[in-house]
């Protein structure tokens, strides 16, 4: 920890095999640590850290001053001891946190790693492994350490990597080393290699290295195509060797893991400002009474000096002033006890085992359960505001699926009915004996089709079988294991094969497959690689009977306008089904063919020869060549993929948006896959006004890309705000039987001027409408400059969906960093990859998915469980209750404290400010331990105040949390005010009372001890009662802890004052008889239940005018769940269902002519080149290594379609608004610079008048009591939309009361004006 960090490097010099000449430049070892102590640094700095809490610092210097007995009238172990607890609960959860980090470190640096040393392969532990060592991987092992790739068992040096821990992406990519290396694969080879690299110095860009190999007087330049980073696994290569250039700290990996940062909770932040106010009140206090003691002792304690003189050293009264002073501060410390920090961590402890335990947050599938890693964000999870997403394994399996096709103008694939019974699973096995048992697809028609021999369905899976850069291989007969590059390859050419199309084998010039049972060999020609800009790959093959064909399938948007006109026709149908398959979130690929004559193909391959020969400018030569021979091609059809989501991602999405909870994705995936995906899980729908495109290449194109999606935002609220206006004034009309309109309404519906240019934020904010957002990794990088970061946080922020591509590790943390500066907004990183952990590590809370791609997230995180779905269980039932019950807790906290506390000034005034306690001194060391203790613990672990169920069902009150409602500083002094409140009644009631009472014998009551005994006894009884107010949800525990306390004050009251105890101690029991004889007086009882009513009877009042006049959204859940319960047997199933067909004839301003692509290809270019060239085949075998693809049955039942209808559709016209974000369709994106779609309609959402309180109840009553909405008035004609969802329960409501409890606006007017309001 305390070891000389070496200078920073300009450059990284590294000689093979060489260990003594390369420790002298000190390089990090590849030992990695991320705990923060060790055995002989955990006390010190542990203590320093946690003196850093302002409350620990000041308990500190109380207990000093305790220790001073001319100033201290309270004994130091009233301090000590809660002093000493906190310390060490806190102490222990540190260490324990502190021993799993050293666990999981321990667990990754013994992992085992072959290095050659001495021409000897050895096994060492990852942790001594030195830069300038050798080390030999292994297929399916993890790189140890950034690597420069030597040699390996595959031709010309060349290895398979998957690099999903890095940047998300599991399709492989290919690495090879340098020529002059390929042949050093033999260990007496290496052994004596000495090259020495000169490269970069460690740094975080991923995808550049940039190096130089000396050997043998040359020198050979390196990529990043040569070096294999830490956090890869090596896949389908049977070994490899390579030459360690980073190790530990050093790694890209590491070095865009981000540091560990100490995350507290905006409630601890209020916290310190609250203590230090409360300091600052304390010291006020204090120097009033010092003041009135200083004026005391020199007006009349100068008359008692006699009989009553000053301790010394007292010799003035101002030195008595002084001593006063710090008494006071001694006695009125406990408005902030250290047990409410005690109480604080107990609390979140209690939180933290409610979400281990959760039942429906477990996996059975994977056995995991959610898993709380840190106890001190629990009531953070209640005011998230933004989520950052990654897209692989946390939103999607990673699980592609051949799902539809279309094929000569017939769709296959299609689910009769998604609601009914699903249908039975072919089985290919009696048809085809090399099917892939795995392969999943149910419409048998498609498989009757290729039965038959039709010849377009027959062309149609040959080209799945032929266009391709598959590698195959037979492990035995039949046994045909795919390795494909992407998984969408895998998923077509899989498919061929269960269709009687397989693919068996390819040399650089034949592909061999099985078509129908028939060996079949096809010359390849040529092999037009596929890219990100061309967007199609293409193959020229020529069959057993010698004609020529293209096959093509690529982007519908890049291939059907290079189709011949022939085809028009069945162009209209099978674009039709492609808008059905992007509809439902599936990848699309268009297929085409061309047959070419001999004549072209040679001219042709004349052309590619020569560009591919050019000197210069090849790659666009080559395009051009490729653009020439893919025109005029016939339409074969089209294919939908789909990429599996995780189960219930679309609902949790959908149910987090309406808690106003925006969700960005940050992934390294490509933009097309990235915005599939986006649709596919609702996160876009075809109810947003616009979906903008960024991906300008310079500052100033991205500046203005991004003014120019602002400017198309307020372009189209205004006019949504202008129709709301129309549509408002319509329906204003059409209740008003004169159809007048005063000026004064006319007024108050006309909008509002233009905002100047400076309220820039405040002006974005209040932008209507919903609006995505998707910018690219290098756009990205622009946008997070310092002078841009305004301009990309105001128009991003103001769009309900963002999505992030091909951004790095670091860039997801640079987002999340921005947001938190600019916006103040709670964020929440949820990801299950490596590449994840530097965002996970610098968002407010961090979740980790447990997912297929190591552990390293959920290691670096906050919380962890299985599935994204669970992420709306720990929000908005946890993390809501959390918030709620912690916010309670406080409020109560500080009441407590305040009422006890301030006693003591009042009675100040009437001792000679001599800073005499009014309680006996173990009352006040009690009082925060064991008499008030418990029962706030209970409310603060147990409290809730609507089911889970309920918060759920109405995701609005989550907003509270965000909005930071429940306790702020305004809530802080309303707390304190009832504090001094409650203790002015305790203390003048009493004094007032006693002053002149006597008891029955005639002896009077005002005494020292009867006014102490009295008042400490009100003071408990005053806040069981208040606790027993605010309580929310009883258990067994809020009535043992609240009633068992007040019976413990009473028993432990009545032993102090025991005689026995006066006997053994009587210097330390004075209060001996008290009790006893005190609550024997009936005056005594009286006046407690006097000063009880006086303090209870005006909260109690408040809050029933406050329930009746201002209820809250909890308060009006809470009442519906009452008259639900009441009424549960009366509901009948009757309510109104209006189909899709409905929703999209109503919906207003919809998209009829503009249709979105869903391509979406996970490949890279280069693979067609590296096939035709050979250099990736075996003499002995022309196959590679494996690749398992994986199919599950697909995701068919979406939000909208679990909407059951439970009686017909009403005939009344009654049309219920659905809310926008579960639309199923979607819009055109469009880029900023040149905005497609933009002259459609805006969608006017708006209700024609907001429902009040009162009518709102009312409409959840007549729902309870089953009244059925065509039978109400029309002014009260709303029609019910019941949805629920069996594992999680959440239900739409009806739709009068969609704004007051969900905040959903229509979509649409209703269908019959005179028979239903608009809603």
């Amino acid at each position: 920890m305390f070891r000389n960090r070496p200078p920073p490097e300009e450059e990284r010099r590294v000689k093979a095999n060489d260990r003594e000449y390369n420790e002298k430049f000190q390089y990090a070892s590849n030992c990695i640590t991320t705990s923060k102590y060790n055995i002989v640094t955990f006390l010190p700095v542990n203590l320093f850290e946690q003196f850093q809490e302002v409350a620990n610092t000041y308990f500190l210097f109380l207990l000093i001053l305790q220790l001073i007995p001319q100033v201290s009238s309270l004994s130091w172990f009233t301090t000590i001891v809660p002093l000493a607890l906190v310390l060490s609960i806190t102490a222990i959860k540190d260490a324990t946190d502190d021993y799993f980090r050293h666990k999981s470190d321990n667990q990754v640096n013994n992992r085992q790693s072959q290095v050659l040393i001495h021409g000897l392969i050895q096994k060492e532990k990852w942790m001594n492994v030195r830069v300038g060592d050798i080390i030999k991987l292994e297929n399916n092992q993890f790189v140890a350490a950034d690597l420069l790739l030597l040699s390996s068992s595959e031709p010309h040096g060349l290895c398979y990597i998957e690099t999903a821990e890095l940047d998300g992406e599991t399709n492989m990519k290919v690495r090879q080393s340098v020529s002059v290396t390929c042949e050093l694969g033999d260990t007496n080879n290496l052994a004596t290699f000495n090259g020495e690299v000169v490269c970069e110095p460690p740094n975080n860009k991923l995808d550049r290295f940039c190096g130089t190999l000396y050997w043998k007087d040359k020198k050979y330049p390196l990529t990043n195509q040569n070096v294999l980073l830490r956090g890869c696994v090596l896949r389908n290569t049977e070994f490899c060797y390579g030459l360690v250039i980073f190790a530990g700290p050093d790694t890209k990996l590491m070095q865009n893991s981000g540091r560990t940062k100490f995350k507290r909770t905006s409630i601890d932040r209020l916290m310190n400002t609250l203590v230090l106010w409360i300091f600052c009140f304390l010291v006020c206090m204090g120097v009033i009474l010092a003041g009135g003691n200083a004026v005391w002792e020199r007006e009349v304690g100068s008359l008692f000096q006699s009989y009553l003189p000053w301790d010394p050293p007292v010799d003035s009264f101002l030195f008595s002033a002084f001593f006063s002073f710090w008494s006071y501060v001694i006695i009125l410390n406990t408005v902030v006890p250290i047990s409410l920090y005690v109480s604080v961590e107990v609390i979140r402890l209690g939180h933290s085992y409610f979400i281990n335990w959760d039942r429906q947050m477990f996996c059975s599938q994977c056995n995991t359960a959610a898993e709380a890693r840190t106890t001190t964000l629990n009531e953070e999870l209640g005011q998230v505001e933004y989520i950052f997403s990654d897209k692989t394994g946390t939103l999607t399996q990673n699980i592609m699926a051949f799902n539809k096709c279309s094929i000569n103008g017939q769709t296959y694939g299609e689910v009769p009915d998604p609601l009914g019974p699903q249908p039975k699973k072919l089985d290919f096995t009696p048809f085809n004996s090399l099917a892939d048992p795995n392969f999943c697809f149910y419409d048998d028609t498609l498989l009757e089709s290729v039965k038959v021999g039709d010849c377009c369905t027959h062309e149609f899976f040959r080209l799945l079988s032929l266009c391709h850069t598959v590698m195959s291989e037979e492990k035995s007969k039949g046994e045909l294991v795919y390795k494909a590059q992407s998984p969408d390859e895998g998923a077509l050419v899989t498919a061929a094969r269960n269709f009687g199309f397989v693919f068996r084998s390819r040399t650089p010039g034949t592909i061999s497959t099985t078509e129908m049972g028939r060996p079949v060999t096809y010359s390849l020609l040529a092999i037009l690689d596929f890219n990100n800009i061309r967007k199609r790959m293409s193959v020229i093959v020529r069959n057993p009977e010698g004609r020529i064909r293209l096959y093509c399938k690529g982007a519908d948007t890049m291939l059907l306008e290079r189709l011949h006109p022939c085809n028009q026709r069945l162009l209209n149908i099978t674009s039709d089904h492609l808008n059905e398959y992007a509809a439902d979130g599936l990848r699309t690929l268009a297929l085409a063919y061309r047959d070419l004559s001999e004549e072209q193909w040679e001219a042709w391959a004349k052309s590619q020869r020569g560009a591919e020969k050019a000197p210069d400018c090849r790659e666009e030569r080559l395009a051009a060549v490729y653009e020439d021979i893919e025109q005029d091609m016939m339409l074969l059809g089209a294919t939908a993929i789909e990429d599996k989501l995780q189960e219930g991602v679309p609902e949790t999405i959908a149910v987090l948006s309406l808690a106003n909870i925006k969700v960005w994705v940050l992934t390294g995936d490509k933009q097309e896959t990235a915005v599939n995906i986006g649709y596919s899980c609702k996160m876009l729908t075809d109810d947003m006004a616009e979906v903008f495109i960024i991906s300008g290449n310079t500052v100033q194109s991205v500046r203005q890309e991004l003014r120019a999606a602002r400017q198309k935002m307020m372009e189209l609220s205004q006019s949504r705000e202008e129709g709301k206006e129309v549509f408002a004034e319509a329906c204003f009309l059409s209740r008003d039987g004169d159809g007048e309109v005063t000026e004064a309404e006319k007024d108050e519906r006309r909008p509002a001027s233009p905002v100047c240019p400076a309220s820039l934020f405040n002006l974005m904010d209040n932008i209507s409408g919903e609006f995505g957002l998707v910018i690219n990794g290098h756009s990205l990088a622009h946008a997070l400059e310092a002078d841009m970061e305004t301009e990309f946080v105001s128009t991003a922020c103001a769009c309900k969906a963002v999505i992030c591509c091909r951004v790095t590790p670091l860039q997801k943390a640079q987002v999340v960093e921005l947001i938190k500066k600019h916006k103040r907004a709670v964020t929440l990183a949820v990801g299950d990859g490596a590449n994840d952990i530097s965002m996970i590590k610098t968002a407010h809370i961090g979740v980790g998915i447990s997912g297929q791609e190591g552990n390293q997230a959920v290691l670096a995180s906050d919380y962890s469980f299985s599935q994204f779905r669970f992420l709306q269980r720990l929000l908005l039932v946890h993390g809501r209750w959390s918030y709620l019950r912690m916010c309670r807790f406080l409020c109560y906290f500080f009441y407590k404290n305040f009422a006890f506390t301030m006693v003591h000034f009042w009675f100040g005034f009437f001792c000679g400010f001599s800073a005499q306690t009014v309680y006996d001194q173990f009352f006040i060391t009690l009082y925060n331990i064991v008499y008030t203790s418990l029962p706030v613990l209970a409310m603060g672990i147990f409290d809730q105040d609507v089911p889970d169920g309920r918060s759920l069902e109405y995701p609005k009150l989550y907003e509270p949390g965000q909005l930071n409602l429940l306790f702020n500083k305004k809530e802080f002094f309303i707390c304190i005010a009832q504090g001094i409140y409650t203790s002015v009644v305790l203390f003048f009631v009493h004094y007032a009372a006693l002053a002149n009472a006597t008891q029955s014998s005639g002896e009077p009551l005002a005494d020292y001890q009867t006014f102490a005994v009295t008042t400490a006894t009100a003071l408990v009884i005053v806040v069981s009662v208040q606790i027993a107010l605010d309580t929310g949800y009883w258990t067994i525990f809020n009535h043992v802890f609240i009633w068992g306390s007040l019976g413990f004050y009473f028993s432990i009251m009545f032993a102090l004052h025991s005689q026995t105890l006066f006997k053994i101690f009587p210097n330390q029991f004075h209060f001996v008889g008290s009790a006893q004889s005190t609550l024997l007086q009936p005056v005594v009882w009286l006046t407690i239940a006097l000063a009880t009513a006086i303090c209870v009877v005006p909260v109690l009042t408040f809050r029933f005018l406050k329930l009746d006049l201002r209820p809250q959204l909890s308060d009006t859940v809470r009442y519906t769940q009452l008259v639900r319960q009441k009424k549960r047997k009366l509901v009948g199933a009757a309510g109104h269902w209006r189909g899709a067909s409905t929703m999209s004839e109503g919906r207003l301003g919809a998209r009829s002519g503009s249709r979105r692509s869903g391509y979406a290809f996970a490949h890279q270019e280069g693979f067609g080149e590296l096939i035709t060239s050979g250099k990736n085949m075996r003499l002995s075998s022309l196959v590679l290594g494996s690749f398992g693809s994986k199919h599950s049955s697909s995701w068919i039942d979406t939000l909208r379609r679990k909407k059951q209808p439970h009686t017909p559709p009403s005939t009344s016209g009654d049309c219920s608004p659905a809310p926008s974000s579960i639309s199923a369709s979607a819009p055109p994106l469009s880029n900023s610079s040149s905005m497609l779609g933009g002259s459609q309609d805006t969608p006017i959402e708006e209700e024609a008048g907001t429902a009040t309180a009162q009518r709102a109840t009312a409409s959840l009553s007549s729902e309870t009591n089953g009244a059925p909405a065509a039978s109400q008035g029309p002014a009260q004609s709303h029609s019910t939309v019941s949805c629920t969802d069996p594992p999680t329960g959440w239900t739409l409501s009806l739709g009068a009361v969609q704004e007051a409890l969900f905040g959903w606006r229509s979509t649409a007017p209703c269908t019959n004006a005179a028979t239903s309001a608009p809603t």
